[in-house]
């Protein structure tokens, strides 16, 4: 079933979490970033293989070599960034995407707004957190 979008949709408390028209809102939402983040990385890629570093003096060459490396670890994060993203768009295609894989109860909408591959609510992420500081510290 398509569920057509205004412009200016934006999911509200008021109405049934995860109806169609949300479903959708999110789906194209994840869609328009994992389509920005692929973007980018070809971008980089079509850069990095333009050549090799001609730069005469060393410390040029340091710093373009830096840059380099800067731009390959935010694409290996990208990277993982996508492969959450199409993990979410599974849950969305699954049905239980926007729960909690915690408790099982609704992430609040503003969450996901702030943060779409989010998969536990915020008191959830919270109370991981405090556990992770906690072990950390052993």
């Amino acid at each position: 079933m398509a569920v057509t979008l205004s412009p200016d949709y934006r999911p509200t408390l008021k109405e049934e979490f995860m109806n169609p028209r949300m479903r959708e809102y999110f789906r194209n939402k994840l869609l328009r970033w994992r389509a920005e983040l692929l973007d980018e990385s070809n971008e980089t890629l079509s850069n990095l293989q333009e050549g090799g570093i001609i730069e005469a003096d060393i410390a040029d060459r340091a710093s373009v070599e830096t840059d380099r490396s800067l731009e390959l670890r935010t694409r290996d994060r990208a990277r993982k960034l996508i492969n959450k993203i199409d993990e979410a768009l599974d849950r969305l295609e699954a049905g239980t995407y926007g729960y909690c894989e915690e408790t099982g109860e609704p992430i609040s909408v503003r969450r996901l707004e702030a943060r779409p591959i989010a998969t536990l609510s915020l008191e959830a992420q919270e109370r991981h957190e405090r556990m992770e500081r906690t072990h950390r510290d052993d």
